[in-house]
């Protein structure tokens, strides 16, 4: 699969959105990360579906959507009405996981599962033939700015080795200290998605830097 950069808005200049969104786009860069934190199951609190409601007419990028929310069961119609393109939910959240990747798919969106570090990708298995895409992340969730756990490479390596051999084709996403260094690593282990925030949005060039995690 080709490499899919995911820009993570938590990173951008939050009072200029519109312009880092525009900027984003310009860079090649494909898809938006929007992390959706509800203070409960991390303990910050971001933004919610009105935002990506707000944004969706002004921007044609992939909206990539990462709920660490403690159920996302009641939220997931909300996201799919504000125009999420993928909607990630968390393993570790409440709620009937196998149920919510189901009604996501049923509502248009792709879906999508996530893990913490400390998480086993062994207990995700079982849900693998109801996603598009798996993410594992490779901090722990909750805050930006976070170095590359190395450890997390080979939960990546596991998963794509599991995929490959039950024949199911989905996306490995990666999500936490992604820089041109720590980009290869996780490719080198299976992902194909990388969600970059500091080191795009801080970047002179974001073009650059996103050929750079390419």
């Amino acid at each position: 699969m080709d490499v899919i950069i995911s820009a993570s808005m938590l990173a951008s200049d939050l009072a200029r959105l519109s312009d880092e969104l525009e900027r984003t786009a310009n860079a090649g860069v494909e898809w938006l990360h929007i992390d959706v934190m509800d203070g409960v199951f991390v303990d910050n609190i971001t933004y919610g579906n009105n935002v990506v409601k707000a944004l969706r007419p002004i921007s044609g990028l992939f909206f990539d959507t990462h709920l660490m929310v403690s159920d996302p069961t009641r939220l997931i119609p909300r996201f799919a009405e504000a125009g999420s393109d993928m909607l990630t939910i968390h393993a570790e959240s409440g709620g009937d996981t196998a149920a919510n990747l189901a009604e996501i798919r049923r509502l248009g969106m792709r879906a999508g599962l996530a893990v913490k570090p400390n998480t086993p990708t062994e207990s995700i298995y079982r849900y693998l033939p109801l996603c598009d895409m798996v993410l594992i992340m490779t901090v722990e969730p909750g805050y930006g700015g976070q170095s590359f756990r190395t450890e997390c490479a080979e939960k990546v390596r596991a998963l794509k080795e599991r995929c490959d051999r039950d024949g199911i084709k989905m996306q490995i996403e990666v999500d936490g200290g992604i820089n041109a260094e720590t980009a290869r690593i996780a490719k080198a282990a299976g992902a194909n998605v990388l969600v970059a925030g500091t080191y795009l949005f801080r970047a002179q060039d974001m073009k650059i830097a996103a050929d750079a995690l390419r």
